[in-house]
């Protein structure tokens, strides 16, 4: 099996799907297409270049408790041919057989995963769903990913700072200029303020801090006042 991943949690790095579909077509190995954040941008017709070559994949799946507006956890799963993955996971002892099963009337999704008993996780989404509608949901991604390219353009224009990675969606991965500990330093002075929280990750073996935006109710002032607590920590460091 080849996982191939369409955003990284790191950088949202996107593999080429296309030709590492071809790769596995030819060795007959099973393709499993993550994208557990970002897929949520496919629901948006402009963001779905990162996706070509999917349709040559086995499975695939999304999460839409990132960036759906679903509580924790709920994931979408697709498969091409569900018989391989029921043939590698269904046990059925005489007590799970019944009528309805046997005669194929209901798909029993006991047997699309390790453990026998499962939530009901696909209603949380549906109301998510009824409630914002997809135009809303589709307003509130292309918001995001706005938001997140006026984030990397102040990140450019600094004398101080520098993007790390390019900014694909509603990620930002960018790092201070004097090195690792100054980042390090900075992510700790920021967090522990109270007012926002970064994550940061190892991008080629330096540390880089990471701005996610994701949330229902972020508007550009919050993302400004984030950036103005950014370069009021690093102005101490001058």
């Amino acid at each position: 099996m080849v996982a191939a991943t369409s955003g990284t949690t790191s950088s949202m790095a996107f593999d080429p799907l296309r030709p590492v579909a071809d790769i596995c077509r030819r060795h007959g190995v099973w393709l499993h297409v993550d994208a557990a954040m970002a897929g949520s941008a496919a629901i948006c017709a402009e963001h779905r270049g990162f996706l070509d070559g999917l349709e040559l994949a086995d499975s695939y799946c999304f999460n839409p408790h990132k960036w759906l507006l679903t509580n924790f956890d709920c994931d979408c799963f697709y498969v091409k041919d569900r018989a391989a993955l029921i043939e590698a996971l269904s046990v059925l002892p005489e007590y799970l057989r019944n009528q309805a099963s046997d005669s194929k009337e209901v798909i029993d999704y006991r047997d699309w995963q390790v453990p026998l008993g499962r939530r009901f996780r696909a209603l949380k989404l549906w109301f998510v769903l009824r409630f914002y509608g997809a135009e809303e949901l589709r307003a509130m991604i292309r918001r995001h990913i706005e938001l997140a390219s006026s984030f990397a353009s102040w990140v450019e224009g600094s004398d101080d700072f520098e993007l790390a990675a390019p900014v694909h969606l509603n990620l930002v991965c960018f790092r201070h200029l004097r090195g690792d500990e100054v980042n390090h330093e900075l992510l700790e002075r920021l967090n522990s303020s109270g007012k926002l929280f970064l994550t940061h990750t190892k991008l080629n073996g330096r540390t880089v801090l990471r701005m996610s935006i994701g949330q229902a109710r972020t508007e550009l002032r919050h993302v400004e006042g984030a950036w103005e607590q950014i370069r009021a920590a690093a102005g101490t460091f001058t």
